[in-house]
C-alpha cells in the first residue's frame, strides 16, 4: 500500500511539473507586485548572466566583490520584512551585481539589485 501511494505521489508530482501548474502563482505574483518604493534601473540580467557557485567565492575570496550577507543587508534596507529567498552574482552593464529574490509578508515576490563592489542597492524591479 505504501509503495502505490508512494508511486502516485511521484506520478502526480512528474505531472504537475510537466504541465507547468508547479511554478505559475509566483510569476503571476511578481507580475502584480505591486511596488511601494520604486527604484527604477536597467533590466534584471538573466540567469545566464550569473556566476556560479564557485566563481562567487574566488571572487569573494579576492574581494572583488562584497560578501553574498552584506548584500542581503543591504536589501533589507529597501524591503526590511521580507524573506530573502535567492540571491545570486551576476553580470551587469555596470559591472558584478547581487540579483536577490524576497518574498515579502503579504506574498508578493520583489527583486532587487545590489552592487557588488560597493554595497549600494542599484535598483528593485
Amino acid at each position: 500500500m505504501r509503495h502505490v501511494l508512494a508511486l502516485l505521489a511521484a506520478c502526480l508530482t512528474v505531472v504537475a511539473l510537466a504541465t507547468g501548474a508547479i511554478g505559475t502563482l509566483a510569476e503571476e505574483t511578481t507580475a502584480t507586485a505591486p511596488q511601494a518604493n520604486p527604484v527604477h534601473s536597467a533590466p534584471a540580467p538573466r540567469g545566464e548572466n550569473c556566476l556560479s557557485a564557485a566563481d562567487l567565492r574566488e571572487a569573494v575570496a579576492e574581494r572583488r566583490v562584497i560578501e553574498p550577507v552584506a548584500a542581503i543587508r543591504a536589501a533589507r534596507t529597501v524591503i526590511p520584512r521580507a524573506d530573502i529567498q535567492r540571491a545570486s552574482l551576476c553580470r551587469h552593464e555596470d559591472g558584478l551585481v547581487y540579483m536577490l529574490t524576497a518574498l515579502r509578508r503579504d506574498g508578493h515576490f520583489v527583486h532587487v539589485m545590489v552592487d557588488a563592489k560597493t554595497g549600494q542597492v542599484a535598483g528593485q524591479y
